[in-house]
């Protein structure tokens, strides 16, 4: 790899946490990305303190100026910026390799100097809000080992794509919070409490150095390594949190950088328009099933009362889950045997208002029972989870 560096340094002090970020062919965002990190303070309106992030820019197999422009708008900014050109190797030089890369040059930079601390991570064509970097720190200190932030669309460049994509981004984002609180009522984390989200993406994360490291970093893999990676965190007992204050806004380019990536996705969904909805958009009472069952058989792990609990699932897996090394390994091993958990055929936007009102119909019952006692139930068998999907 042909990888050169140059530091923008503004303090000798560590820097309590690292904002890592890919860049491929970005000399048009960069600067915007940058910016919005320059002027990020506290819920109070205080500027955050030199000092107390520093941030990385890998760039990656770029053919633009994308490095040189980061290296000249550095002498502007309030912070020390690290700008690497590498030749990633064609096995790498991918989203997920890209990110993988810098987060690793983050986390080898965090312990050489401070023996721990964050990192965080965002993408060049995304814009991180104000409070961001203090809203990923403040959820951290109050006990999460990864933020997870939600992620708005670029609201011109999203318009710009036609009523017809705009009004499926609205349809699926009603849905996906409906199904969101279904979850949490149904299946409560107190390290992820209600009201959250469901989605992990590298437009923002924000990692604790242990948790990083005691997972093997950020996973290789070309495509969905941000969701993949806090999969990885929740099997292996850390804390995702995934709030709806950490909030950064994204692009909605169709000219992605990566084959197969977001931006292939919201072309294909531009040009047909009812198209497939993502594998996690299902049924809302497919979603109650499953959020119940795993309830259950977390409440059940908790009190040393699973393979009473595998018992009351008909149909389910042997009991050799209750000898599970992790529950998320029981989990697991259920909804890939369990009948009625196998994923349906995805749904499409024109099934959306069908769903919609039929997750409304389930929360209004969670909501006046508080919590999974109160949905509704198929008197024909002994438990909602085991009624039609709809």
């Amino acid at each position: 790899m042909d990888m050169s560096t140059s530091t923008i340094q503004h303090s000798d002090v560590g820097p309590k946490a690292i904002i890592a970020i890919p860049a491929r062919n970005e000399d048009r965002r960069i600067e915007r990305c940058l910016a919005a990190i320059a002027l990020q303070r506290d819920r109070f309106g205080a500027p955050i303190p030199e000092g107390d992030f520093a941030v990385l820019l890998l760039a990656n197999n770029c053919n633009d100026d994308t490095a040189a422009i980061a290296r000249r708008f550095a002498q502007r900014l309030p912070y020390a910026l690290s700008v690497i050109e590498d030749a990633l190797p064609p096995e790498a030089a991918n989203a997920g390799g890209a990110r993988r890369a810098v987060m690793e040059q983050a986390a080898a930079r965090l312990g050489e100097k401070a023996g721990g601390g964050v990192i965080l991570t965002t993408d060049a064509d995304s814009v991180v809000s104000a409070t961001w970097f203090a809203d990923n720190m403040r959820h951290l200190r109050d006990g999460a080992e990864c933020v997870a932030g939600y992620i708005d669309a670029e609201p011109l460049e999203i318009v710009g794509l036609g009523s017809s994509f705009l009004g499926r981004g609205r349809l699926e984002d009603m849905y996906l919070r409906q199904l969101a609180e279904i979850d949490a009522r149904c299946d409560p984390l107190p390290h992820d409490p209600w009201p959250n989200h469901r989605v992990s993406s590298g437009a923002s994360l924000a990692v604790k150095f242990a948790a990083y490291r005691a997972v093997g970093g950020m996973p290789a893999q070309a495509l969905g390594e941000d969701s993949a990676f806090t999969g990885i965190l929740d099997r292996s007992g850390f804390k995702v949190r995934h709030p709806l204050d950490v909030t950064v806004v994204t692009s909605c380019r169709l000219d992605g950088r990566a084959c197969g990536g977001a931006a292939d996705t919201m072309r294909h969904r531009r040009d047909v328009p009812d198209a497939e909805c993502d594998a996690e958009i299902e049924p809302a009472l497919k979603t109650l099933r499953r959020a119940i069952m795993r309830g259950l058989l977390r409440k059940a792990w908790q009190d040393g009362r699973v393979e009473r609990a595998l018992q009351r699932f008909s149909h389910g897996p042997g009991l050799a889950l209750a000898r599970a090394p992790s529950f998320s390994d029981a989990w697991d091993g259920l909804a890939a045997q369990h009948p009625a958990l196998k994923r349906g055929p995805p749904l499409r936007p024109s099934d959306l208002p069908r769903q919609i009102a039929a997750a409304r119909l389930i929360l209004r019952h969670l909501r006046a029972g508080g919590g999974r006692t109160a949905a509704p139930i198929d008197r024909s068998r002994r438990a909602v989870v085991f009624a039609p999907a709809g």
